[in-house]
């Protein structure tokens, strides 16, 4: 996954994007479904609450996405991408496509589809071992 990062890291550089994986990954959800609770965003991108708090106001600094308290309780609050973030994620999604591009180059659809089987079941294994040691607790 480090080879991953670093190469989407190196790719958005090299094209002047301002974005790390993260960044991308969670103006790519907010353009999803905008107006996600920080509660939601960070059960729904595996952050930590005070790891999302820093992703967030690292991203407000860019005015890639706006943090809106929630009418109903003030201590929710709602983040939206904002019209800068969806101008920086829609640059960004050809420069995505051209790396998936890159990275499946050589791979045949059936091996891409092993592939995912077999993350998948790396994923319930780790999440089984995981309730079981909370369990045990």
């Amino acid at each position: 996954m480090k080879v991953i990062d670093y190469f989407i890291m190196d790719r958005f550089a090299e094209k002047g994007i301002g974005l790390t994986k993260v960044q991308w990954l969670l103006l790519k959800r907010l353009k999803e479904i905008n107006g996600q609770s920080q509660h939601n965003l960070a059960f729904l991108t595996n952050r930590d609450k005070a790891s999302l708090t820093r992703l967030l106001s690292t991203m407000e600094k860019k005015n890639l996405v706006a943090r809106i308290p929630s009418e109903i309780d003030h201590r929710i609050n709602h983040v939206y991408i904002t019209a800068h973030g969806e101008k920086v994620l829609k640059s960004a999604m050809p420069v995505v496509e051209e790396m998936i591009s890159e990275m499946q180059t050589g791979i045949s659809e059936k091996e891409r589809v092993l592939a995912i089987k077999v993350l998948k079941k790396v994923i319930k294994n780790i999440k089984s071992d995981e309730l079981v040691a909370l369990e045990t607790k």
